[in-house]
Order: structure tokens, then C-alpha cells, then sequence
């Protein structure tokens, strides 16, 4: 058996190796925001973007927890600041941190319409959905200014190609042309993910994310435009938000949500220590014993990352939670599976001049 590491030996050892006292900064609300009435907070981060060039765009995938074998990302890094985000630890992997780094020096990808264009045109490419929103928000405040996911929209809505989005970020009521279309054709479904109804809570833990009751209203957009819409409560936290599953379920029913997802808190590698300290500013009476439930979901750890079990956990606590969130989905009518998409029209767009581009 290898010798157990200390958990701050291997924090040292991941990225921001050109700024080291970028691993831990202290987590501060962000004045720009998406979605929150009011006025911000005085404190300001402004963001700063840069762009990168990749070769190719598509992601493939062949892990057993996710329902996607392909996605894109256009950004790296994420605006909206959750503080549980799972992707925090990619950042490490540029040399930056995944605290305040990862939330205000994004990375955007410009060129990602071409390339995905290039990629779905090469002889052989075999047509399944492309997932969206699987690592970073394709909808955070950014997009609006760069439209790289709205270009990227438009080539899947051109070539007929399905799709799914993950999103939290209501610029996609932007793109509900193209998404309205493409529902109409069976050919893409977006997942809304909702932690909390408390917009305090909210606010503190995904600064400059929208509001509860925003999302809810990019429900019920969404589903008015006839795009199938899936609640994702996700994550749930023990103590914080867990106890809000049924009326999070209820709630994005009455928008018109059509199918709903649970997945229980994960704090990989870096991650568990910034939620930590996140905890111990926010909410220290509470922060003992959130995390003792989380660990008696997680093996007695603060993340358990064995295929299998670490998008569900596994125990009497994370049996409980499932429990109650399959009855209340039940309860609430909810579809037992988001509808399968249509690949079956998928084809180039016809050519300018082309007799087909008249119908």
C-alpha cells in the first residue's frame, strides 16, 4: 500500500506554480453579476479574458458516470464563482489557481464555431449529441459580449446535429431562435441547474450567477418555446440546501420543467479545501457538521472519486437523499427520462445558390 500523502503536498504540487499565492485567496462576492435585482456589492473583480487556439474542439469522453460520449467547452474557467464547483481543479492545469483564478481569468476559445464546423464535416464522423456546459458555463456573463457559444448553436441548428445544454446562465434566452428551432426538430434539451431557493444563500455561494428566481424564469422560457427543460438540483449540500429538494422539484415544475436530475455534493482535490474555508467565513456554526454529512456520503472522506459512485455517493445519508428526491419527482409528475434526440436529419447545410436552400 503507498504511504498516505499530506494533502497540502499535493495541493503544492498541482499548477499555479508562477503564482503561488494564488492557491487559497480569500473568496470575495463579485460586483458584476447575472441575473440579481438590486444593486451589487462595492467590492469589485473584473474579469480578464484571454483566447487560445486549439486544434480541435470536441471532447471525447468514455467515462461510465456521464450520459455524453462528446462535448465542447468555449470557455475555461467560469464567471459565475460557485464556490463548489467541480471544475476548479482544471484551472491548476494552467498554471493558475483554482480559487479566484479560475473566476476571473477566463479562457475563451473564439475560433470553436469553425473548428466544431470542420470536426462534424470529416468523412466518417459518426452523429451523436454534443454536450454542453459539461465543465465550465457556455452561458456565463462573458458569452454575451463573445457569442462563441451562440456561433457554435448556430453550425448544430445548421447541420441538424442534436445537442444538450447545461447551463445557469440566462443569456440563453438570447439564443431561443435557434434552440426553439431545434426543438421543434427533436434535436436538443437543455438542463437548468438549481442549488437553492434562498437568494442569500444563492448569493453566497454563486456570486455572479443569477438569482434563484431568474433561473426559474430561464425555465419557463425555455419550456414556453417548446425546448424540453430537465431541473438539475445540483449539487445538493447536507445541512445547507439538501432540505430544499422537494420544493426546488416543485417549483421548476410549475415553470414547466419536464424531467429533473439529483447529484449530492463533490469537492475534488482543491475544491474541498476552498469550500472549507468558504464554510468557516460563511456559515461557521454550521461548517463541522455540513462537512461530516458530506463525508458520510463520500466513504468518510471529503470526496470519494471512484467510477461509480462519485456522481451519487453512497451510504444511509445518500441513500436517504435519493429517496426523497425519486418520490417527489414522482409526486410532481415528472418524466422519467429527458426525450431522446434526433440525429437521423443530420447533414451538411445546403450550399448558397443550392435549389434546396429555396425551401
Amino acid at each position: 500500500m503507498l504511504p498516505a500523502r499530506d494533502p497540502d503536498e499535493i495541493l503544492k504540487a498541482r499548477g499555479a506554480a508562477n503564482r503561488p499565492a494564488a492557491r487559497f485567496e480569500p473568496y470575495t462576492t463579485q460586483i458584476e453579476h447575472d441575473g440579481w435585482d438590486g444593486e451589487p456589492d462595492e467590492r469589485v473583480l473584473r474579469t480578464d479574458v484571454t483566447t487560445e487556439q486549439p486544434r480541435r474542439i470536441i471532447t471525447r469522453n468514455q467515462s461510465p458516470d456521464v450520459p455524453f460520449d462528446r462535448s465542447v467547452n468555449p470557455y475555461r474557467g467560469c464567471e459565475h464563482g460557485c464556490i463548489y464547483c467541480f471544475a476548479r481543479p482544471t484551472h491548476a492545469y494552467l498554471g493558475l489557481s483554482p480559487g479566484l483564478d479560475f473566476e476571473t481569468r477566463i479562457t475563451a476559445k473564439p475560433d470553436a464555431a469553425r473548428l466544431l464546423a470542420a470536426e462534424i464535416a470529416r468523412p466518417g464522423y459518426a452523429v451523436g449529441p454534443i454536450a454542453f456546459g459539461t465543465n465550465t458555463d457556455p452561458y456565463q456573463p462573458t458569452e454575451a459580449k463573445m457569442g462563441i457559444m451562440r456561433a457554435c448553436l448556430q453550425v448544430l441548428h445548421d447541420w441538424n446535429h442534436p445537442v444538450s445544454i447545461v447551463t445557469r446562465g440566462r443569456t440563453i434566452l438570447r439564443d431561443l431562435d435557434l434552440i426553439g428551432a431545434m426543438a421543434a426538430r427533436r434535436q436538443v434539451f437543455v438542463g437548468v441547474s438549481i442549488t437553492t431557493l434562498d437568494p442569500e444563500l444563492s448569493r453566497q455561494m454563486e456570486p455572479r450567477a443569477p438569482a434563484p428566481a431568474t433561473r426559474l424564469a430561464m425555465i419557463r422560457g425555455l419550456a414556453q418555446a417548446g425546448v424540453p427543460v430537465r431541473v438539475m438540483c445540483a449539487p445538493m449540500i447536507p445541512v445547507l440546501t439538501a432540505h430544499e429538494v422537494e420544493n426546488i422539484l416543485a417549483a421548476a415544475r410549475d415553470a414547466g420543467a419536464h424531467t429533473a436530475s439529483m447529484i449530492p455534493v463533490r469537492l475534488p482535490l482543491e475544491v474541498a479545501p476552498l469550500f472549507r474555508d468558504w464554510l468557516a467565513r460563511h456559515h461557521p456554526g454550521k461548517a463541522d457538521h455540513v462537512m461530516t454529512r458530506i463525508q458520510a456520503m463520500r466513504g468518510g472522506r471529503d470526496n470519494d472519486p471512484r467510477f461509480g459512485t462519485r456522481m451519487k455517493g453512497e451510504g444511509v445519508e445518500a441513500e436517504l437523499l435519493h429517496q426523497r428526491f425519486r418520490l417527489a419527482r414522482k409526486r410532481l409528475g415528472y418524466a422519467s427520462e429527458s426525450p431522446a434526440l434526433d440525429a437521423s436529419r443530420f447533414a451538411p447545410p445546403p450550399r448558397a445558390g443550392d435549389q434546396l436552400s429555396l425551401f
